[in-house]
Formats: C-alpha cells, structure tokens, sequence
C-alpha cells in the first residue's frame, strides 16, 4: 500500500510491485548472497526436517540485543530513535523479544496477572518486569503507541531509501514454558469492528461479562488461555489438552522497518494520522509490521524495503504457535529470542514485503479489504513471475491459477494479509 502525498492521508493500490531497478531480476541481484566485504561468514539457518524439527543451532552470533527498558518500544516504529544497535551487512544478531501478554497493563503487576494462571514468580521474565516499571513514565510522555512490546531500532550501515534489507531468520527459541491466546465472544474474527461484520451478527457462545476480580479482567480457560509448551517426542509442543498437543511453531508476528516519514496505515481505511506522530504497531503495511505470517520461521527470507537511513528494525510481537488467519485475533502469545542474519541489497527497490523459503517465493497482498488483498498478492505474483522468470502476463495469471497457493496469514488486524506461494520446484533453472 501507498500513501500518496496530498491524497487526504488515504492510500492508494499500486499494481507496480516491482521498480525498474528490481527489472535487472531481483533474483540475480544478489537476494541470496551477503554482499558486505570483510565481514565474517554469518551463521547458517538451522535444517528443519518435514516433522518441522530443527537441526544442529546456527553459529555464534554476532551481536545480542537485550529486551531492556531502553531497547523497547511500546506499540509503534518511532523515526530517528536512537539505536538499540548499529551493525554491518552480512552480520548476524540474536534478539530477545517480549510478549505483550501480562506485561503492557499498568494497573495490574505482572506477578498479579501471571498468578493467576499458575505461574510462579521465578517463571517471569525480569526484563519483563522492568518494561512493566516504565509503563507510567511512557504512558505521561506520550510513548504508547500501541499494544505490542518491539525490540530495537536496528540500524544496519549504510542502508539507504531506495534499498533493500534482507533478513534471514536462522534460529528461534522460546524463553519460557508458556504461552497466552485470548477468545471472547465478539473477538477475532467475531469483533464488531471486523470488516465483515453487520449488524445483527451474532457472537459466539462465549460468556459476554467477566466475574468481578478478574485481575485486567482476565477470565483463565474462558477469555484467556494459558499453554505449557515443552518437548514430547523430541519435539517442542503446546500441551492444549491433556489428549492434544500442538507442534510449536515459532516465529516473530512482528518485523519492521521505520516507515515513510509523514505516511501513515490506520486501522481503517479512513483514520486520521496518529497525534503522536508515529506509526502504530497495529495495521502492517509496506514498512512489513504486524504481518502475522506464519512461515516467517526458520530458514525464511524476509525482504523488506527501505525508508530511512539506517532501516530502522524493529522486531516484536513473538508467537510460538498460529494457524493462519488467527481467526481469535492473537496466536499462542510467547516471549521468544531469535537470531537473523541481515544483509543490505544497495540501489535494489522493493515496493513491498515478500518472503522466501527453500521451496517457495511468498508473496503478499495487504489491504483493509480480504477481498482487496487477495487481488493485490495476486498481482504481486504476476508481476514477479514476469519480471524474474520471463513470463508473459496471461501465462503468469494461468500459472497463478494453477500452481500458487493463497492463504489468509491474518484476518484480524482490520488491515488483513493474504499470502502467495509459488512453489520452486516447479522450475527446472530454480536457484
């Protein structure tokens, strides 16, 4: 999406996905390679297996950013921030990130929320704790944003507007043996804000009024759920019944990079700019942001455009476990830490988010509209296929038909995701 300067603040669609300096084929441009010189030989991406289990862990890395009060912001991607790191190209840099879940409501302590479902003190993160102590300071000056906890900024050398940052996700890993999903009965999918809702719709059959002292009106097993996770079978799960375990499947719902100065996304399609001046973590958009893509986990490539000197990263939102569509509106919210490797792609334009993975090229449509969103993440296929495989359009739009499949990656952040995948296997010269 972009928002066109003297457009009242309200986006417009471009079908022009790939620029011409992305026409030299951003598959030969480097995408794959770490073009920094001098830079020591980043970590690997740990090999999954087809039962989702990983490998030997990547390589030491680099450099370690804390989830420290200092290093964290709450719920939005503040231009100009001064930098939780600076680092070079090709180098890699573990991140250790927080869950909004417990730790964003100032009037209940963590260890009162937490204690509720069973957790014992010494199972909460103390940086959580610490973020807790800053609420009332952030909040008296203006610096709540939103509701996700985001780690950063990220500066990498020499990124420009113009270029292009790609971030390999090498390792993922969870920093405590549980996890918080929410349901009620008009959440999700279900809100009454939700795009497709109309009057007269009815909620699900979920109690509509919280028993008094609930602490932040929690209701444990009704609204909100707790999951153990741990390893069974070799494998790391989510424990959701006795006679259900779910794999785990870990990933960051949130990666971002600051956006255009004085553009911003709403939660809908008519809001005003923010009054605080910077982008709310919320509605995910060209910057990347609240994507909620589920196969942004191990061994995926995330491309991300550049709007700022620096990049700007900011990393957050962390999930051990979301189908797509998070049709609740949260997945399995888990503090996690991860390790990405973050290489620059100078004077290579990338109009918006795409992915890639061993198998597949993701490609994403983002709109306030499903409907919309389809058609955009359709067209980005299109344009790909002709731009890097040398498709004519109609046989781009045929093989769209017939070999990509679209998923619903999120539904519920009134600004929705649809994801593409063209499958690699299918080209006989595939990198």
């Amino acid at each position: 999406m972009i928002i066109e300067p003297g457009n009242e603040g309200r986006p417009s669609i471009s079908t022009n996905h790939w620029s011409s300096a992305s026409r030299r084929s951003v598959l030969a441009a480097g995408l794959a390679a770490t073009l920094a010189t001098g830079v020591a030989t980043p970590a690997q991406a740990s090999p999954v297996d087809k039962g989702g289990r990983r490998g030997p862990k990547p390589a030491k890395w680099h450099h370690h950013l804390r989830s420290t009060p200092d290093k964290l912001h709450w719920g939005g991607f503040p231009i100009g921030w001064e930098p939780g790191l600076t680092m070079r190209s090709g180098e890699t840099v573990r991140v250790d990130t927080l869950s909004h879940q417990g730790f964003t409501n100032p009037a209940i302590h963590p260890r009162d929320y937490f204690g509720a479902f069973g957790v014992k003190p010494d199972e909460i993160l103390p940086d959580g704790l610490a973020f807790w102590e800053t609420l009332p300071e952030r909040q008296a000056t203006g610096r709540q944003y939103g509701g996700h906890i985001l780690t950063g900024p990220i500066y990498v050398q020499g990124a420009e507007p113009g270029d292009t940052i790609a971030i390999d996700i090498l390792d993922i890993d969870t920093r405590v043996p549980y996890g918080f999903n929410n349901t009620a009965p008009t959440g999700g999918v279900m809100a009454t804000f939700y795009p497709g809702w109309r009057e007269g719709d009815a909620g699900l059959d979920i109690p509509a009024d919280i028993p008094p002292g609930m602490p932040a009106g929690v209701w444990p097993d009704v609204r909100t759920h707790l999951y153990r996770t741990g390893m069974y079978r070799g494998e790391e799960v989510v424990f959701f019944a006795d006679d259900v375990i779910i794999p785990t499947h870990k990933f960051m719902g949130i990666i971002a990079v600051a956006s255009p100065t004085g553009e911003f996304i709403g939660n809908t399609e008519d809001a005003a700019p923010p009054t605080t001046g910077v982008q709310n973590s919320t509605p995910p958009g060209k910057f990347g942001g609240n994507m909620d893509v589920r196969d942004l986990n191990v061994g995926t490539k995330l491309y991300l455009p550049v709007f700022q000197p620096g990049a700007q990263i900011f990393i957050g939102d962390p999930h051990s476990c979301q189908g797509d569509g998070e049709v609740s509106g949260t997945a399995v919210e888990h503090s996690l830490a991860g390790t990405f490797r973050i290489t620059l792609i100078k004077n290579v334009e990338t109009e918006l988010p795409w992915a890639e993975t061993d198998d597949h090229w993701i490609m994403m449509g983002i709109h306030w509209d499903l409907d919309r969103a389809m058609r955009i993440a359709v067209e980005k296929t299109v344009d790909f296929l002709v731009t890097t495989r040398g498709m004519t359009v109609p046989k781009a739009y045929s093989f769209a038909s017939i070999a990509v499949n679209y998923h619903n990656a999120e539904v519920v952040d009134r600004t929705q995701v649809v994801t593409g995948y063209i499958p690699k296997s299918v080209f006989k010269n595939r990198r």
